[in-house]
């Protein structure tokens, strides 16, 4: 068999993988229109999250000691998952407020500060303890009760209603 056969018979075997494979995976199946609907409705009705920071000099810089253990989320007014963590970010703050610095930055009109975090995805939080040392980093929505937890892992205490979520 010459070379220019072999190459041929790779590729028709890897076309043919690809075929079956693509006929044979499972349909997925659409999550309710209804559970769908809620989600962007809640998401669309969302405040703005928290203190918006506008410039890159009032980012705060990942390696500035704070006073406080700080959670600064990069993400964006316009995107879905960003707004509908925007409710949770300004209950911490609420709730928090002494105890914890809650920041969020839009990286969409700051795109300066997603360079300068180094984000992937939107929305993005990034933990600081008081000394102003990242601990933790996660991409996507995080529910209230896993941002509690997640500054509970590493020591820094915070008051018991930011847990109700």
């Amino acid at each position: 068999m010459s070379r220019s056969q072999r190459w041929t018979a790779i590729l028709v075997a890897a076309v043919a993988v690809a075929a079956v494979s693509s006929v044979a995976a499972p349909a997925r199946k659409p999550a309710s229109s209804a559970h769908a609907k809620r989600t962007v409705k809640a998401a669309q009705e969302a405040k703005p999250a928290a203190k918006k920071v506008a410039k890159v000099a009032q980012v705060p810089k990942a390696s500035v000691p704070a006073k406080l253990p700080r959670l600064v989320d990069l993400g964006a007014n316009r995107c879905i998952p960003c707004k509908m963590m925007a409710p949770i970010l300004e209950e911490l703050r609420q709730d928090q407020k002494g105890k914890l610095e809650v920041t969020f930055i839009d990286v969409w009109e700051n795109p300066a500060a997603g360079r300068q975090y180094g984000i992937r995805v939107i929305p993005t939080q990034v933990f600081y303890d008081a000394q102003g040392k990242e601990f933790y980093r996660h991409e996507g929505f995080m529910p209230k009760a896993d941002i509690v937890a997640k500054f509970r892992e590493h020591g820094i205490r915070l008051a018991e209603a930011s847990a109700r979520k």
